[in-house]
């Protein structure tokens, strides 16, 4: 039987489309692609964005900047030494990207200069770090990506 090329490319564009339209049902339907929003909040974060940057920008500006350092105990992170660590108010985030489960928000409480995120609740992996504090009324951000 002889296939003329005009039966041909139908051909040609039916297979497509069915293989377009299997694709798309396969991801749809499979719960290995989560499609879910990065974050709960995503559009109230987005409405503090600027806050955010003025945030980070005041950071940068330190003497000494906030700095991270993994221990036997967890992971330890260092404010700067000259801020009277009273005054020093907010909370540590930290984001799990492959398992929002393992998200935890920890508010800041230190007796010296250093704050000790247990081991314990830090799995192996990458771990993104917000740390969100005010002092004398200046808010602060710090971000970082880490393996732990």
């Amino acid at each position: 039987m002889k296939i003329n090329w005009g039966t041909g490319i139908v051909i040609a564009i039916i297979a497509f489309v069915s293989f377009i339209m299997f694709m798309v049902v396969k991801m749809i339907s499979n719960k290995e692609y989560n499609h879910d929003f990065v974050t709960e909040q995503y559009y109230q974060k987005e409405l503090n964005y600027q806050k955010n940057i003025d945030a980070i920008k005041n950071e940068k500006e330190l003497k000494v900047s906030i700095r991270t350092e993994k221990t036997v105990e967890g992971l330890k992170i260092y404010f700067p030494p000259n801020f009277n660590v009273k005054e020093i108010k907010g909370t540590v985030f930290l984001y799990r990207p492959s398992n929002k489960a393992l998200d935890v928000e920890i508010p800041i409480s230190i007796t010296n200069t250093c704050l000790l995120v247990p081991e314990e609740r830090l799995l192996g992996g990458r771990w993104n770090i917000d740390v969100y504090f005010t002092y004398q009324n200046k808010p602060y951000l710090y971000q970082e990506e880490i393996m732990y």
